[in-house]
């Protein structure tokens, strides 16, 4: 099997579990030297780091340790997200609520790519990097179940990946984001252990009739981090299933 990613460092958060272990597996796989970053232990790479990516000293701190020690960035996946249960309708979510939503997977996004991207631009032309952020299929649908805050920060995530994709397309540096469906992950496990009513209505409208599994999506994070998306850049990949297509329930 061709190694699609041989020498190449990438930096992925979110790397403890669901699909950002599975990606770190994944990339190291295909030849990469995998940096895992999450706030819990236990990330999968070659160089594992503890860091909260919406803190923006933490965050600096990731990208000079891996440019020191691994001499190099190639690739930022930018996955580090939370879906909790105290984010739900807008009459009922606190403050403090959104904003902990917003800063774990957005802020985070944003922050990645200010001190990640500096260091892409750092590699030789033309082809000096590429980010893969993670959004989901809500930023281009509403939710069955609302969850007002997580659902504001993924559309944010695609607008963020679209402006910085066109911003840095002739300097070399791709920028896309991926919008997983429903994904088998301990996310969604502890969603049908709180609530299964509520979390069996997520796979109603799925025409697969099941939930992806965390490869499948890294399959997606692979080919845009890849050479062989070499033409994408400012997009929005869909993975889901065909649940954004669907309009009414398959029998």
């Amino acid at each position: 099997m061709a190694r699609r990613l041989d020498g190449k460092v990438c930096v992925v958060t979110g790397a403890a579990s669901g699909i950002g272990a599975a990606t770190a597996r994944l990339f190291a796989d295909h030849g990469a030297r995998v940096v895992g970053v999450d706030t819990r232990p236990g990330s999968e790479g070659e160089l594992a780091i503890e860091a909260d990516v919406a803190d923006e000293e933490q965050v600096r701190g990731v990208y000079g340790r891996v440019s020191q020690e691994l001499g190099r960035v190639d690739v930022l996946f930018n996955n580090a997200g939370i879906s909790p249960a105290d984010d739900s309708s807008v009459l009922e979510t606190s403050l403090e609520a959104w904003q902990r939503v917003q800063d774990t997977n957005l802020r985070s996004v944003f922050l990645c790519c200010k001190h990640g991207i500096p260091h892409l631009l750092d590699n030789d032309p033309p082809t000096r990097g590429s980010v893969v952020n993670t959004a989901s299929f809500v930023a281009v649908m509403g939710s069955a179940v609302s969850q007002i805050s997580y659902t504001a920060s993924k559309g944010g995530v695609v607008a963020l990946s679209r402006e910085l994709g066109v911003e840095f397309a002739r300097r070399g540096v791709r920028v896309n984001a991926i919008c997983p469906g429903p994904v088998n992950t301990p996310l969604l496990e502890e969603l049908f252990a709180s609530d299964p009513e509520k979390a069996a209505r997520r796979l109603v409208h799925l025409p697969m009739g099941r939930f992806a599994e965390a490869r499948e999506i890294a399959q997606g994070a692979l080919f845009l981090a890849s050479d062989e998306s070499s033409y994408v850049t400012a997009s929005t990949f869909l993975i889901d299933g065909g649940l954004s297509a669907a309009y009414v329930t398959p029998e």
